[in-house]
């Protein structure tokens, strides 16, 4: 007999309206995500400044609001300064954090050019690594100022008279990391003083600004969550977000493990929220800190090095950066023919669920999270290689949750089928705790009052059998049921192709039933669902 669920969703049950920019992507200069990948203009399709024009139009058609760039490990050591102006007189650095040689043909005017082409918001990250205040300071006046100084008169002799307007700031990357260049694990207050006084000399500069600084970038850190607590004591009243990060993986095969993953993102934004609530609380300041979850996936994974008994401390030494075989490979020259096809660990549908499940999780706490950058978003959901665009699976998951996430988020009330999850160790990275209890179904929910439309996702995290979900929607008067919408497969190794673009669908599903307000489902195993509801009168 098939197990059941209760789902019910009421107007009333208000949390917050969506920030547009919950939906958008990292991006980074590593491996073919910038050369060989956005930029190549070698392309048949590439613009006058060797931008490909296919991605871009693929970008807008998806509504991509924004991009955290050029973002992660790279701009910890990236020296902005040496990026602009004539190609002829750029500076050509080792990076440190990806080891290649960083050409700077792609550099700070090429990613916000890029980014306005695209139609995206570029929230810019600044070197708080191996940079000093006065780099900080600079590249704001450069970016933002009209005119009449000297960073921002060398911006209009580049060929950028109108300022480029950057609203939102990271202030570093990882900083809580000793995989970081310059890193600041040791030294989380100091970090927290330094964010402090960049925040404020760049807000002195441009008062409309926003600025985000970094916090924990994997929970397993020994630091964590003191090291949010240290930093945020230092600079409250200076900034304006918080920056997290995580990446979920599994072992192969374990299902539970993996499928957990939005559990824990759920427990980290919960503890994190905490965090910051209890230095607001401790410095009497009025201001509530935002989270920025800029970077986020969740992949199964292999086993590696790890040292038992650590749960919770990893030692540097036990991150692959530092091991002899990494520091001894030889730094490589970007190619820009290398965007070849996207790396397949496994088909799909997994990727589309987690990530879908993901972005639920964010929803249902979009009164604090503000902003979320999908790593896979420009290079995993709007897929390409040397030649092609096309979307993956999970681009329709992704499309799905941002068409119709327009309005306030509502706050779900599930009853579900739960599972457990046996504790893992795959390496110091890839751990997690046991967990019981784990309920199959996740929902969020989001209601457009102005166009009189109301949207429900559900998730099965059950790879094992469907489930029947009875859906209470009674609370929304005067609204009838218009549509249920699946993605699902049985076949957990397909995915998407320029040649098979349709192996991973959305499509509807006729057999739904709604009768006054209860709407009947089957949410079949391992799928993403949504259900559409319409004002009548």
């Amino acid at each position: 007999m098939m197990e059941k669920a209760k789902v019910t969703v009421h107007p009333d049950y208000r949390i917050a309206p969506v920030d547009r920019r919950l939906f958008s992507a990292f991006l980074e200069p590593i491996g073919n995500w910038v050369e060989g990948g956005i930029w190549n203009p070698e392309h048949k399709d590439a613009d006058d400044m060797g931008f490909r024009k296919d991605i871009i139009e693929a970008i807008k058609k998806a509504q991509v609001p924004a991009v955290r760039m050029p973002g992660g490990n790279f701009t910890s050591g990236w020296k902005w300064e040496d990026s602009i102006g004539p190609l002829s007189q750029r500076k050509t650095h080792l990076d440190l954090a990806w080891r290649q040689y960083q050409t700077n043909r792609i550099g700070h005017d090429e990613y916000l050019e890029w980014a306005r082409r695209a139609g995206l918001e570029a929230m810019y990250t600044i070197n708080m690594g191996t940079a000093d205040i006065e780099s900080a300071m600079a590249c704001v006046e450069y970016t933002n100022h009209e005119g009449g100084s000297y960073w921002s008169d060398l911006r209009i002799k580049n060929g950028y008279k109108d300022p480029h307007g950057v609203k939102l700031w990271y202030l570093g990357n990882e900083m809580d990391g000793p995989w970081q260049i310059a890193s600041w694990s040791k030294d989380p207050k100091g970090y927290g003083i330094k964010v402090n006084e960049v925040s404020k000399a760049m807000k002195w500069i441009d008062p409309g600004i926003k600025t985000i600084a970094s916090g924990t970038s994997m929970f397993r850190n020994a630091s964590y969550p003191q090291w949010d607590a240290d930093v945020l004591e230092q600079c409250y009243e200076n900034v304006d977000y918080l920056s997290l990060h995580y990446y979920h993986g599994a072992p192969y095969g374990n299902y539970a493990g993996l499928l957990n993953g939005s559990t824990i993102f759920e427990e980290m934004i919960t503890t994190e929220i905490g965090v910051c609530d209890y230095i607001k609380a401790k410095v009497r300041s009025p201001r509530t800190i935002m989270i920025s979850f800029d970077e986020y996936a969740c992949n199964f994974d292999h086993p590696g090095k790890t040292a038992p008994g650590r749960t919770g401390y990893i030692p540097p030494e036990n991150y692959g950066e530092f091991t002899p075989e990494n520091l001894n490979r030889p730094f490589r020259h970007q190619n820009v023919k290398s965007a070849n096809k996207p790396n397949r660990r496994r088909g799909d549908m997994l990727r589309a669920l987690n990530s879908a499940a993901i972005i639920m999780v964010f929803l249902r706490h979009t009164d604090r999270v503000k902003i979320g950058c999908m790593t896979g978003a420009i290079r995993g959901a709007i897929a390409f290689d040397n030649e092609h665009v096309w979307e993956s699976g999970l681009y329709h998951a992704y499309n799905l949750l941002n068409k119709y996430s327009h309005g306030v988020a509502l706050m779900p009330a599930v009853k579900s089928p739960v599972f457990n999850v046996e504790g893992y160790r795959l390496t110091e990275r890839v751990q997690c705790p046991e967990f019981e209890n784990v309920p199959y179904i996740e929902a969020a929910s989001v209601h457009n009052e102005e166009k009189g439309e109301a949207a429900i996702f559900l998730v099965n995290r059950n790879w094992e059998e469907a489930i029947e979900v009875d859906l209470d929607v009674r609370g929304f008067e005067n609204y009838s049921f218009v549509e249920h919408i699946e993605l699902q497969t049985d076949d957990l190794e397909k995915y998407n192709s320029f040649e098979m673009p349709m192996n991973i669908y959305p499509k509807e599903v006729k057999e739904t039933k709604s009768d006054n307000g209860k709407i009947s489902l089957v949410a079949k195993k391992l799928s993403f669902n949504l259900i559409r509801l319409k004002k009548t009168k």
